[in-house]
Formats: structure tokens, sequence, C-alpha cells
């Protein structure tokens, strides 16, 4: 387990970064919102949006990326449950 001292961060500035980041996904996804666009062309924007948010939710504000183990498995993961879920809402 890490101390405080030994515990590398990257200090408010990474967090800060992420959060601009974030609300700058937020704002792509309220203009995306408002264009006149099919349904289809709309839902693979926002759902394509929607993905990278997480992404970046996941790995800076839940620490996946200092641990590569704990990434992929999650990755796997969520992959594994996203393939599966037409099969499993089939029976």
């Amino acid at each position: 387990m890490a101390t405080a001292e030994t515990h590398k961060t990257g200090g408010i500035g990474k967090d800060v970064a992420v959060y601009v980041c974030l609300l700058v996904l937020a704002g792509i996804q309220f203009v995306i919102a408002y264009q006149d666009i099919t349904t289809s062309q709309m839902f693979v924007r926002m759902l394509t949006v929607a993905i990278i948010e997480g992404g970046l939710a996941l790995l800076f504000f839940m620490h996946l990326s200092e641990n590569r183990g704990l990434m992929w498995f999650v990755l796997i993961f969520a992959v594994t449950a996203i393939l599966g879920m037409p099969i499993w809402m089939d029976r």
C-alpha cells in the first residue's frame, strides 16, 4: 500500500485539465443535440462522445491509468458485457 509520501500524483493541474475536457465534451453533446440530423446519426455521435467521457472519468478519477492490470480487467469485462447483451436479452 502506498503512503502519502510515496504516492505519485500529477497534482491538481491534471484533474483540472481532465475536468475541462469533460466540460468541453459536454458542450459538444449540447451542440450535437441541437443539430438537424437523423436519429441514427445523433445516436452514434452522442454514444461516441459518451464513451470518450466515460473513458476519461474511469482512467483519471478512478485511477485506472495508474494500474495497467486493473485497467485491462475493466476493459475486457466491459467489452464482454456489452457484446454479451444481445445474447442475454434474447433469453
